[in-house]
C-alpha cells in the first residue's frame, strides 16, 4: 500500500500515492511549507505513514522532475491570477 504512480489524465501525470489523489508534490509542501509533521498528514488524509515517507523518499529520489512540477504550476498559478479582472477592469452599468 502507498505505492508512488504516475497516470496519464490523474493529476496531470504527477507522481502520487496510488489509489489517491495526493501527489507527492503536495505532501513534500505540507511537511516542508506548512511544516505539519508526518503524522498529522497521515492521519489529516488517512494516509498510512508508510506511504508518507515512501512519498518524501520518492521526492528526493527525483527532486529536479518535481521541482519541475512545482514550477509549472507556479506558472499557471501566476497566469491565472494575471487573466483575472481587476476592479478598475470591470465594466460598470
Amino acid at each position: 500500500m502507498g505505492e508512488i504512480v504516475s497516470t496519464e489524465g490523474v493529476l496531470g501525470g504527477q507522481p502520487r500515492i496510488a489509489d489517491r489523489r495526493i501527489s507527492v508534490v503536495q505532501i513534500v509542501e505540507w511537511i516542508q511549507e506548512e511544516e505539519m509533521e508526518p503524522e498529522t498528514v497521515a492521519a489529516e488524509f488517512d494516509l498510512n505513514l508508510s506511504s508518507i515517507y515512501r512519498a518524501l523518499a520518492y521526492y528526493y529520489e527525483h527532486v529536479e522532475k518535481l521541482s519541475d512540477y512545482r514550477e509549472q504550476r507556479e506558472t499557471r498559478r501566476r497566469e491565472s491570477r494575471a487573466e483575472q479582472p481587476t476592479p478598475e477592469t470591470v465594466e460598470r452599468s
